[in-house]
């Protein structure tokens, strides 16, 4: 009989005042604003009747505020994860985009050719980030096989680790993959290292509380699913 899936539930921090202005923040710590507690509270909601066995977090302010809404239903304490914070964008932080590409040409246009190997001076790379983030999620899975546990981490850092855990091109992760304020996503694990992204970027929570959550893949293309 196959082993029970491990589905880690991949969540972004909510909106934060930083959000709506658009500015680089991965390393700024920001509380979340009244909308992102709103909408972190409809999601709160949503998974209220998951057995959720642990809830992890970047150590930053927006998250861990994410992270304990998140758990307040569950009765579970955060435990932090600095593998999971967000890209730091070094003399980027708190500056718009337009603002970057007026003070550092250069280093925007670098940036937009190839975000994964290039930083900004004092900031990380995409590389550095799933150099660190990575082997994070994967503890996280290890230590909790067969159980469903919420992940909360940050925009460019979770499209980092899908870009990894399903062999897409990381150069191209701005363009092809995008990250709400307190989006859920869902990854299911047959183990450690074969992963099945069942919900990506999924808001429904905005508009209403509770909504049904995709069952666990069942007959599927690859056999080593259901070895």
């Amino acid at each position: 009989m196959p082993a029970p899936l491990t589905r880690i539930f991949l969540i972004r921090h909510g909106a934060t005042i930083l959000t709506a202005e658009d500015r680089f923040a991965g390393a700024t710590d920001v509380p979340l604003s009244d909308e992102g507690r709103q909408q972190v509270g409809r999601l709160a909601e949503r998974l209220r009747d998951v057995p959720v066995a642990a809830v992890y977090a970047s150590p930053l302010g927006r998250t861990m505020e994410t992270a304990r809404i998140l758990a307040a239903p569950h009765h579970l304490e955060i435990q932090p994860r600095d593998g999971l914070r967000e890209i730091s964008h070094g003399h980027w932080e708190q500056l718009t985009r337009h603002e970057v590409e007026e003070k550092f040409p250069a280093e925007a246009a670098s940036w937009g050719e190839d975000p994964y190997t290039f930083a900004p001076e004092g900031g990380e790379s995409g590389l550095a980030v799933t150099a660190r983030a990575l082997p994070a999620l994967i503890e996280i899975v290890r230590r909790h096989e067969g159980s469903p546990v919420i992940v909360v981490s940050h925009k460019a850092t979770i499209r980092l680790l899908l870009s990894s855990l399903l062999g897409f091109d990381p150069r191209r992760y701005r363009d092809n993959l995008d990250q709400d304020p307190a989006a859920l996503n869902i990854v299911d694990f047959k183990d450690a290292v074969r992963a099945r992204l069942m919900l990506f970027n999924d808001t429904s929570h905005y508009s209403e509380a509770g909504l049904a959550l995709p069952q666990p893949a069942g007959a599927c293309l690859s056999k080593w699913w259901n070895q």
